[in-house]
């Protein structure tokens, strides 16, 4: 598994790159989001550990930038704890983040968890799917190439906004409440704000939907929480 690092503070990009290495990952770094960009366009890494605010191109900049092409799953850091400045992170394609001071323990679970959920080893268990191909209405998952559609037309998908999907789509018809969402996507462990499931819930209406005011697939039950219609 190969991690990118970028952050400003090489004291701390040091830190990291040592911890992550001693954990069997293969870690590259760099120092600005322009150069997040640059090194993320190789497509060679698994997860992106990527800070918010740094010179040449802050964070958020490379966060978007990045997301115009991969969906490698990316972990924000900040030294900001505001619920806005997390909402931020997350549109413009985060997956997860944290909060400086970390504790190094908490950002290596994190990593661990994310790249589990990422991989197609961790979606539902064989019994579970008897087909890759998931279907509801103009919207089709490809879950062994971790691919999704919108009539006919490929679409790029976040890891959690695939995951999310994916949930929802096999089980269509249940209602899942933001508090269920949290658990089963991002993790019971997870401490971000419950508000991260309308963002993505957003995004994906807009990626996926025909008419994203007026879906057909992704619906809201008005003060339970959100299914997939077939």
């Amino acid at each position: 598994m190969k991690i990118l690092v970028v952050d400003d503070e090489r004291p701390l990009v040091k830190g990291l790159k040592f911890n992550l290495e001693s954990e069997g990952y293969e870690v590259d770094v760099g120092y600005d989001g322009a150069e997040a960009v640059e090194k993320a366009a190789s497509g060679g890494y698994n997860l992106i550990l990527l800070d918010v605010m740094m010179p040449v191109m802050s964070g958020t900049e490379a966060c978007m930038k990045i997301r115009e092409t991969s969906t490698v799953p990316i972990i924000m850091l900040t030294a900001k704890d505001e619920d806005s400045d997390k909402l931020v992170g997350f549109e413009c394609g985060a997956d997860d983040y944290i909060t400086k001071p970390f504790n190094i323990l908490e950002l290596k679970a994190r990593v661990r968890a994310l790249l589990r959920r990422s991989s197609i080893q961790s979606a539902a268990s064989a019994a579970e799917r008897k087909t890759h191909l998931v279907t509801c209405g103009c919207i089709t998952l490809d879950t062994e190439r971790r691919t999704a559609f919108s009539d006919g037309k490929e679409k790029d998908l976040t890891v959690k906004e695939f995951d999310l999907m994916e949930l929802l789509m096999r089980t269509p018809g249940k209602v899942y409440s933001r508090e269920n969402l949290l658990d089963l996507v991002w993790g019971y462990d997870y401490q971000g704000d419950i508000r991260t499931v309308d963002v993505h819930v957003r995004r994906l209406r807009e990626k996926l939907e025909r008419d994203p005011a007026r879906p057909d697939v992704l619906m809201t039950k008005w003060g339970v929480g959100y299914y997939a219609k077939d």
